[in-house]
């Protein structure tokens, strides 16, 4: 199985998946954007992009890699991503789908102020403009689409550690 957190940047996915993993037994964190960086690396580069994400290569990567390292360990991988093009999480639904890898896809939720406070008070990444671009993009991704595709947690006064039991919780059943 996988667990799918998205979100915008603020949304403390990275944090929380950390947390839901320890709370699922047999389970790992699988973070995507790593398969990113990966192809950011290939020299000389390939076409510039703003966002790795638009370069074809990346969905089924990401799609490959979660279902081998499910074939090799079983479990379940914890996924924070975020990923608001509604074609694009199409286009990796529909690939796990294809191996038949259920998931559980959540969206951490924050209003505007909450998130834009999160990014200028981060103190490991610290704010940027990549970051705060992204915020009204996951407005439009919320109002229209996203949040008719996922469970919806809602951490503008959650802890990282709250919203991860209602996460565990709700995927035990």
């Amino acid at each position: 199985m996988i667990v799918w957190l998205n979100g915008t940047h603020g949304a403390d996915k990275t944090t929380t998946s950390a947390l839901v993993q320890q709370l699922l037994p047999d389970s790992r964190v699988f973070d995507a954007e790593k398969v990113g960086e990966t192809l950011m690396d290939i020299t000389p580069g390939l076409p510039g992009t703003d966002n790795f994400q638009h370069w074809p290569p990346w969905r089924p990567l990401v799609v490959e890699t979660a279902r081998r390292v499910l074939d090799y360990t079983g479990g379940t991988l914890v996924m924070p991503m975020t990923v608001l093009v509604e074609e694009y999480w199409r286009e990796i639904s529909a690939g796990l789908e294809q191996y038949a890898i259920p998931v559980r896809h959540f969206v951490l939720h924050a209003d505007q102020a909450t998130l834009r406070g999160r990014i200028e008070g981060d103190t490991v990444m610290g704010p940027s403009e990549f970051r705060f671009k992204y915020l009204e993009p996951y407005a439009e991704a919320a109002r229209t689409w996203l949040h008719d595709e996922a469970e919806v947690v809602d951490t503008t006064h959650l802890t990282p550690a709250l919203a991860a039991e209602q996460i565990a919780r709700a995927v035990k059943g």
